[in-house]
């Protein structure tokens, strides 16, 4: 019986890279996101080629009766869960000065990225604890996908950074809270990773990127990320719970 993954925000940028390196490697697949059914539909069908048995769960994870209705749609059709990925996230509606920001957008992006992944995680890790307590060989974990805005300063998305520098937070509280149930929680930290999130400053980029802000002189792609968070799922880094893996080109290594 194959393995479950959920990815929240999982149809398509990173969350569909991170799907499908999941699929490929042997999970069955949960992927989350708000739009329609049949916009998803080029993204399930990718995803059933590997192999895979895919559900695509409708909600917004800022919601608690939509986090809840995931995780039961989750359950009625496979019956478990073995891996968590919050990768669902936004940016703000519109980039401005912290000295100008609003409540309103600080609000709506923290609710989503960081209210939602925290208290979903709160209902999966009690769900793998049960499912641990049924069957001693269950093992499970929680990958969060942030970003480098965790620690990385733009004035101009402040709310942004906040909510990933939470992220990261809330990685080391639940790898300590569920360490003595051997569930591993992680941070997946990417850089510049080219989106339709990222598409709208892609000249910005293209130029800085040429210019050598990343050791690896490209963008990063999907792909790169998904490769990380297979590897994790895998189980191979059980020890390393609460840990922090860059995928960012070097991006973050200080340079003279």
């Amino acid at each position: 019986m194959k393995k479950v993954a959920l990815i929240t925000g999982g149809s398509r940028g990173i969350g569909f890279g991170i799907a499908l390196q999941l699929a490929e490697t042997g999970f069955d697949i949960a992927i989350n996101g708000v739009r329609e059914q049949s916009q998803v539909e080029d993204a399930i069908g990718q995803l059933k080629s590997s192999g895979a048995n895919v559900i695509y769960c409708r909600g917004n994870i800022s919601s608690s009766e939509d986090r809840a209705g995931i995780l039961e749609e989750i359950n009625s059709h496979f019956g478990r869960l073995h891996v968590l990925v919050n990768n669902a996230g936004m940016a703000p509606r519109e980039r401005r000065d912290i000295l100008e920001a609003t409540e309103e957008s600080f609000d709506e992006v923290v609710s989503t990225n960081l209210k939602g992944p925290y208290f979903l995680t709160q209902k999966v890790a009690r769900w793998m604890i049960e499912q641990q307590d049924n069957d001693a060989g269950f093992s499970g974990c929680i990958i969060n996908v942030s970003s480098i805005s965790a620690t990385v300063v733009s004035v101009n998305r402040g709310e942004y950074c906040i909510s990933k520098a939470g992220v990261s937070m809330a990685t080391q509280l639940f790898a300590a809270r569920l360490g003595q149930y051997n569930i591993p929680v992680f941070e997946v930290r990417p850089g510049v990773i080219y989106t339709d999130m990222t598409a709208g400053v892609k000249d910005k980029y293209d130029q800085l990127i040429s210019n050598g802000l990343c050791v690896t002189n490209r963008w990063g792609q999907s792909e790169d990320v998904g490769k990380v968070v297979a590897a994790l799922a895998g189980g191979g880094f059980m020890y390393s719970t609460g840990q922090v893996i860059m995928v960012d080109g070097g991006l973050t290594i200080p340079r003279l």
